[in-house]
């Protein structure tokens, strides 16, 4: 009897997991269709920068058959997702939230939505105050012989690694808090070790910017800013599971 109950258990959770996934892919579908209608009006969004820095009357080419076509059609599919991921994430909290305790609940919660925050925001500051000095920096050194014309698909896949660089740089504190509170370090720590983990971050942000030194330190500075920010989250969030007030487990 207890194996049938078990079964039936995990295949109740089955169901509700296929149901909040297809609620996901729904919610992205929905979006999907403006986004499609508009793809021509996102790419030109999303190229602004880099247009604002090429000479006049620059334009981008595309080197592929089909590229003007897929590539636009990928921005919309990037955008309807990352417009839906508020939703998804929600999905994912619904359906985990019945197995923790309250005093999870209440911790799970808020860096859900903190973590989301930071990754917009870290999107918001590479495509509004990177990428025009990045691009500018780099059409200033380009010969006067040359013709500066990028392929828009290598575009796009610059600005989406970009996007994912600096949205999960932002997520330092998150990150630095999850670490506090799992016992895996101590705040004392974290501030005994910030030498080697500006260190550390410089190295990361000179392997994944490009190669000049403008994208180097936009990334590294927010980065060191927000792993401070970290900290004083996270001493805050410790002091008071010390005075009983997180972490402690509900009796619910």
């Amino acid at each position: 009897m207890a194996m049938q109950e078990v079964q039936e258990t995990f295949l109740s959770h089955l169901i509700e997991l296929r149901e909040r996934l297809v609620r996901s892919l729904v919610a992205i579908a929905i979006l999907l269709i403006p986004c499609l209608y508009y793809s021509s009006q996102l790419y030109d969004i999303l190229a602004a920068p880099l247009i604002h820095a090429l000479p006049a009357n620059t334009k981008m080419i595309a080197t592929g058959v089909i590229t003007p076509f897929l590539i636009p059609m990928k921005i919309a599919a990037l955008t309807a997702f990352v417009g839906a991921l508020p939703y998804v994430l929600y999905q994912m909290w619904a359906f985990v939230a019945p197995g923790l305790y309250a005093h999870e609940k209440k911790l799970v919660l808020p860096l859900i939505v903190s973590s989301t925050l930071l990754f917009f925001a870290g999107m918001a500051f590479c495509y509004f105050i990177v990428f025009g000095r990045v691009f500018a920096f780099i059409a200033a050194f380009a010969p006067q012989s040359v013709n500066v014309s990028p392929d828009i698909e290598a575009y796009f896949n610059f600005v989406l690694g970009m996007f994912l660089a600096f949205g999960l740089a932002f997520e330092v504190p998150v990150v630095v808090v999850v670490l506090v509170l799992s016992g895996v370090i101590s705040v004392d720590q974290l501030r005994e070790f910030r030498g080697y983990v500006i260190v550390g971050i410089s190295v990361i942000a000179a392997f994944i910017t490009p190669p000049d030194a403008i994208s180097m330190i936009s990334l590294a500075v927010p980065m060191c800013l927000l792993y401070e920010v970290g900290i004083l989250v996270a001493a805050v969030v410790e002091k008071r599971r010390r005075e009983g007030r997180v972490g402690e487990p509900s009796r619910e």
